[in-house]
């Protein structure tokens, strides 16, 4: 594989940064997560860090170098997520279930599979246009698809955080699929959290990442998304690759993989607590102490286990 990947999360005009972001590869195969605990719910950082670590570990022990069936690993890693934070809430007593979306996709042999609960999205770009977008799970996005509001209607409801999907709710997850989807060089992969898509329009962003500079264009519209947000505006975050044309091209910021073992997987994803881009009000040692349980909730639900 050969490729140009970048990662950012930004706060925002919130007090803490509940988004998280993390990436993984082996020789073979590629991992990308993004992560919005849900604000108003307790503890949403942890959701969204249970979250991508359980993604991100499994993906470690099956991605030996494939995946043997993309769609089971993005449900069962999906589920042990949610289950995990079940058992959190349970174990720390918790008065109210952490809860997070989550968007995911994998990518191997070229070919895209993606799943997703809540209002993070996918975006696949192809000549600077939108080819592929994920469907939003909130009540807004089923009164566009009925005809009741337009796009921009909705960009405005007050409902339009209102999810009905996420992980972590006492309902199970509505996990969407999508189909395997063939990729060509040059196309984009943009996974976000509602923070970026939620103020800058869809061709907008098409247009932004078309540029030579992937990790240039990221950090552009990050920081088109917070002043468009303002002092109340939401975590923005992005996980954004680029399937390489050529070799040469950013060649310092490519990742070839061929030289790579077949055991060998690299992962992208930030300790909680520990990033400056994840701002939290906890001290050192409750910091500490919640690296512990999150550890505990996910080694608990792990294959084998």
């Amino acid at each position: 594989m050969r490729f140009t990947i970048y990662q950012e999360s930004r706060q925002g005009g919130r007090a803490n940064n509940e988004d998280r972001t993390a990436y993984s590869y082996s020789r073979d195969a590629l991992l990308m997560v993004v992560a919005d605990g849900m604000g108003g719910h307790r503890y949403g950082e942890v959701a969204a860090q249970i979250a991508v670590q359980m993604l991100t570990d499994l993906f470690r022990q099956e991605a030996q170098p494939l995946l043997a069936d993309p769609f089971r690993f993005l449900h069962q890693g999906m589920f042990n997520a949610h289950r995990a934070i079940l058992d959190y809430t349970t174990r720390y007593r918790l008065e109210e279930t952490p809860r997070t979306t989550c968007v995911a996709c994998i990518v191997q042999n070229d070919v895209a599979y993606w799943a997703h609960a809540g209002d993070s999205r996918l975006y696949l770009l192809r000549g600077g246009r939108v080819m592929a977008r994920t469907r939003d799970h909130t009540r807004i996005r089923l009164l566009v698809e009925e005809g009741f509001i337009n796009e921009t209607q909705a960009l405005k409801h007050p409902d339009r955080n209102k999810i009905y999907s996420c992980l972590g709710s006492p309902a199970a997850p509505e996990i969407e699929f999508s189909r395997k989807t063939p990729l060509e060089r040059g196309d984009i992969l943009l996974l976000c959290s509602d923070g970026l898509w939620g103020v800058i329009p869809d061709k907008k962003i098409s247009v932004a990442l078309g540029g030579a500079s992937l990790p240039r264009a990221v950090q552009a519209l990050l920081t088109q998304a917070e002043t468009l947000g303002g002092a109340r505006g939401d975590n923005v975050s992005a996980v954004v690759v680029r399937w390489e044309q050529s070799y040469a091209e950013e060649a310092d910021n490519s990742i070839f993989t061929q030289t790579m073992a077949l055991d060998e997987v690299t992962s992208q994803i930030d300790e909680f607590g520990r990033s400056p881009a994840y701002k939290s009000d906890l001290t050192e040692d409750e910091i500490e102490k919640a690296i512990d349980e999150i550890r505990a909730a996910i080694d608990k639900f792990k294959p084998g286990k």
